[in-house]
């Protein structure tokens, strides 16, 4: 059993990660700002669009973050990414801003690399001390943590058009100065709890508790998505959304304070009933605990098992699927570069979409491009919280392998590419709405599927080098394909832009990465058959503790 303050200290833990990844989804955002960009600074498509890569490129360097997660507390981790992103944000605001005149180029891809990396610090510190708080639960524990980041995009853009009328100058501030200030917070009570307490994990009461936050995470999405659908509103209206949200966004810590209440109302009774009991249990459970290590200390270890234990020691075995892994055995599967290519396949893909959103809505006619920014981030959210609490469902009743999920995802997402480059009427809400929805699947299954095939201990930088795909998807179908395609169907404008008209302008761009999800899906298909022996594992090993602890509570 944990105590009350392990127990409370592990969810409130979870709480303030909710929070940190509310505001570490700043790296979706770039079409909110990207016009400011494009226009103060006279750029093309191409070099607009490599300017979104050079924000993704701050992804690769996560992997020092993933180095520093064995080695450095949680907090410094969240210190480095909070100031980091203070630094990068807030010289892209002086610049929207006008407060300083538009920095050369090379300078700009700098800030933007430096935003983009903090973000790295912030999920890293968050998944790697959740996970190893919640181990039998990842796949709820991604779900909601993931979900929340793709909320995040939708809360800056709502909040900012509530408070700001979709100003870019007070956006960027926003991003600058919220998760410096949230990080803060987080780093006074995100916090690994020890080994022996995680063990004591209650599944029963876990799975309740994950179910009421994802209610409010769904109550905050259905929130945001009414706000997006009714159109403009007027001060007062949105002052007082603005409000309500924050009341929405707090409201999940009131699972940690009901479980210590709940604690400290049972050892109050446990303490009263010791009382009652004059002391004469304690004697007796110790003297039981002084015989069996009595005991325990003159039996005879078996020969056998100390010739094993040497030879253990005196080789290192090659590590099997599930096992922990370190970096150089990681890179030598084959499973991991099956799994890099397919996540390349559709996280890259929908990374385009994401920066070039804005344009794409400009493309199709539309002068207020947020509601399609907003819809891939609620969409993003229910994807990424569903996908993560059914496909552990189905492991534990059914031992379904977690890429099975990913393979689907793959085939909707390039349904929807088609329907985008059809460019039928309503085409962009659908195609947002499907690539959000992917793109969160694809990002809440990889994520716990990385620490089950190659275990928690080198984790922190296995997943660095898994979302390296971020950065490299972002370059080779935003920054190359996009740009390049973009500006080959666009007209020069006067100042040195340009700009395109009409549904031919990505149409080709939504061709190839419909053909790239195809790609993507077979090697989701291979990966299931190669892990479905590791997921039968998960499957009857968890049914075995299921069974031992039922008849234990039996007796």
């Amino acid at each position: 059993m944990e105590t009350w303050g392990t127990a409370t200290g592990r969810w409130l833990g979870l709480v303030t990660a909710v929070w940190v990844q509310c505001i570490s989804g700043n790296n979706y955002t770039f079409s909110n700002y990207s016009d400011a960009l494009k226009t103060l600074m006279g750029l093309t498509q191409l070099q607009l669009n490599n300017l979104s890569v050079a924000k993704d490129i701050g992804k690769a360097f996560g992997i020092l973050a993933g180095l520093a997660s064995d080695r450095l507390p949680t907090p410094i981790i969240l210190l480095i990414g909070s100031l980091e992103g203070l630094v990068g944000y807030g010289g892209q605001w002086l610049v929207v801003r006008q407060s300083i005149r538009p920095l050369p180029y090379w300078q700009m891809c700098i800030f933007l690399c430096m935003g983009g990396n903090s973000t790295t610090w912030m999920n890293t510190a968050v998944l790697v001390t959740c996970f190893r708080n919640f181990r039998r639960n990842r796949g709820p524990v991604s779900g909601i943590l993931k979900g929340y980041v793709g909320l995040s995009t939708a809360i800056f853009t709502d909040i900012c058009s509530a408070l700001f009328s979709d100003d870019p100058a007070s956006f960027l501030f926003l991003l600058a100065v919220v998760p410096a200030a949230v990080c803060t917070t987080a780093m006074l009570f995100l916090r690994e709890s020890p080994p022996e307490d995680v063990a004591a994990e209650d599944d029963g009461t876990d799975a309740q508790y994950f179910g009421v936050i994802n209610a409010m995470a769904v109550v905050i999405a259905v929130y945001l998505l009414a706000f997006d659908l009714t159109g403009k509103h007027g001060p007062v209206v949105s002052r007082v959304f603005a409000a309500v949200l924050l009341l929405l966004l707090a409201a999940p810590v009131a699972v940690p304070i009901y479980i210590a209440l709940k604690s400290i109302c049972r050892s109050g009774i446990g303490e009263k009933a010791d009382v009652e009991d004059g002391g004469v249990s304690e004697p007796l459970l110790t003297a039981e605990a002084e015989t069996t290590e009595a005991e325990d200390s003159h039996s005879p270890r078996p020969e056998e098992a100390v010739v094993e234990e040497k030879i253990e020691k005196g080789r290192r075995r090659r590590p099997e699927i599930g096992d922990d892994h370190t970096i150089v055995e990681v890179v030598k599967t084959v499973d991991f570069w099956v799994l890099f290519l397919s996540f390349l396949c559709g996280v890259g893909t929908g990374m385009a979409v994401m920066n070039n959103m804005g344009q794409m809505g400009t493309a199709m006619g539309y002068a207020d491009v947020s509601i399609f920014v907003s819809m891939l981030s609620i969409w993003g959210f229910f994807g990424r919280i569903a996908s993560g609490t059914i496909s552990e469902y189905f492991i534990k009743k059914h031992a379904t392998p977690r890429p099975v999920w990913n393979a689907a995802s793959q085939l909707l997402m390039a349904a929807g590419y088609v329907v985008m480059a059809i460019g039928m009427p309503g085409s962009l809400f659908i195609g947002s709405m499907v690539v959000g929805l992917c793109y969160g699947v694809r990002l809440a299954v990889s994520v716990p599927m990385a620490s089950e095939l190659f275990g928690l201990k080198y984790y922190g930088l296995i997943y660095n080098i898994l979302i390296l795909n971020l950065p490299l998807g972002s370059f080779l179908f935003s920054g190359l394909l996009a740009g390049i395609l973009y500006d080959a169907e666009a007209t020069k404008t006067e100042g040195g832009a340009n700009t395109c008209v009409g549904a031919h302008c990505y149409r080709m761009v939504f061709v190839v990465m419909a053909f790239a999800c195809l790609v993507g899906f077979g090697l989701d298909v291979l990966l299931a058959y190669r892990t479905k022996e590791l997921y039968r594992k998960i499957y009857s090993n968890r049914r075995a503790k299921n069974t031992k602890a039922a008849v234990s509570d039996r007796h």
